[in-house]
């Protein structure tokens, strides 16, 4: 492909957020990014939006000896997502699929005490919420972020993403109040074919994306005008 539509994540989150406009300083908006790369695409919207920007961690369960395939996901508040058919077909054991969990449940700690420090999680309940990744493959790491943000009760649940696998947005269609999406190629292989970079977020650039992120401390009743 000689033209990708997107250069890097940021420049992904901007042209997302054309898309969201209508969601511009929606009072109490939250804006929440998978890391790690969904944060840079968030920041760039939740600056676009004037909403409040947070991290979300969720972790994908790779198949044991096929780690790129996805056959669910782990989020936080003990959330588990499975891709069953993939399970089957790949013949994974309960006791495989135990042993990968409890190896990303460690990193998923790991990660939230290093991106958050002492400050504790954006209170969801009750709040309008944008959920962002920087693509969707298979949909398992955002099924279980959905799941895990729905336990909080937010008010609105909305998911928006650059590029997805049309199969991918079938599949989360029924799951959020609303789903965005700049592109859904019927040709699409991998997320990364789309990005002219699709360099590896680093922990130390979400780390300084949420340090950089302006927060409203009004924005219970909306962000200043």
């Amino acid at each position: 492909m000689s033209h990708r539509p997107f250069f890097n994540r940021r420049d992904a989150g901007r042209q997302l957020a054309t898309h969201l406009w209508d969601y511009r300083e929606v009072p109490g908006l939250l804006v929440l990014g998978l890391a790690r790369g969904g944060v840079p695409v968030a920041y760039e919207v939740a600056a676009a939006l004037r909403a409040d920007l947070d991290v979300l961690v969720v972790r994908k369960l790779g198949v044991p000896g096929q780690e790129e395939l996805a056959m669910g996901a782990v989020a936080a508040g003990g959330v588990r997502v499975l891709n069953e058919p993939i399970v089957r077909s790949c013949g994974v054991s309960e006791a495989q699929i135990a042993a990968v969990v409890a190896v990303e449940e460690r990193e998923l700690q790991r990660r939230e005490v290093l991106y958050r420090g002492e400050r504790p999680r954006t209170a969801v309940g009750r709040r309008p919420v944008i959920l962002i990744d920087d693509g969707l493959a298979t949909g398992a790491t955002m099924r279980a972020a959905v799941e895990s943000v729905r336990t909080q009760q937010p008010a609105r649940l909305i998911v928006a993403v650059p590029v997805a696998a049309p199969s991918a947005l079938i599949a989360l269609q029924p799951l959020v109040d609303r789903l965005i999406c700049s592109l859904a190629p019927g040709n699409f292989t991998s997320v990364g074919v789309w990005y002219a970079d699709f360099s590896q977020t680093s922990d130390s650039e979400v780390q300084q994306l949420l340090a950089n992120a302006v927060q409203y401390p009004s924005n219970a009743s909306g962000p200043p005008r």
